[in-house]
């Protein structure tokens, strides 16, 4: 029992809970885009709110697809806490061109859902990693 509760520490609890919340949070979100909006409609989406800036349909497209997918699979990731660096690696870089994306199309824009996702990413980044002992990267490591 002692063993059981050695594991349970509050640094373990707290990477696991940033963790899920991320993973839950990108994962919903490119599943909308992925599944119940569509490539089309999120690139045409976009297409409308840049209004007069042109940008190119294929940088435009390839960004929706990039992120899109990001957001999904970086999520599902993040929940199992397998290749935990790299998905968080991508989602770093997908919040970087909502950045830009949002930034051209209105350069005063709400930040509402964007924050908590950049902190999130940030703190999972700072903290220790040997913390994360509630993941499939910790299992692996431990048992191969």
């Amino acid at each position: 029992m002692e063993k059981l509760l050695e594991y349970f520490n509050n640094e373990a609890v707290l990477y696991l809970v940033l963790r899920l919340v991320l993973g839950i949070l990108f994962l919903f979100q490119g599943y909308d885009k992925v599944f119940r909006v569509g490539m089309k409609g999120v690139t045409e989406s976009f297409q409308v709110q840049l209004g007069k800036i042109k940008v190119p349909k294929s940088i435009l497209s390839l960004s929706t697809y990039f992120t899109s997918y990001v957001e999904l699979i970086g999520g599902a990731l993040l929940i199992l806490g397998l290749f935990k660096n790299f998905a968080l690696l991508f989602l770093g870089i997908d919040i970087i061109i909502v950045t830009i994306a949002f930034s051209m199309i209105k350069p005063m824009w709400d930040m509402q859902l964007f924050f908590p996702r950049l902190v999130l990413i940030a703190v999972l980044l700072y903290l220790p990693e040997k913390w994360d002992i509630f993941s499939l990267d910790y299992l692996f490591s431990t048992n191969c």
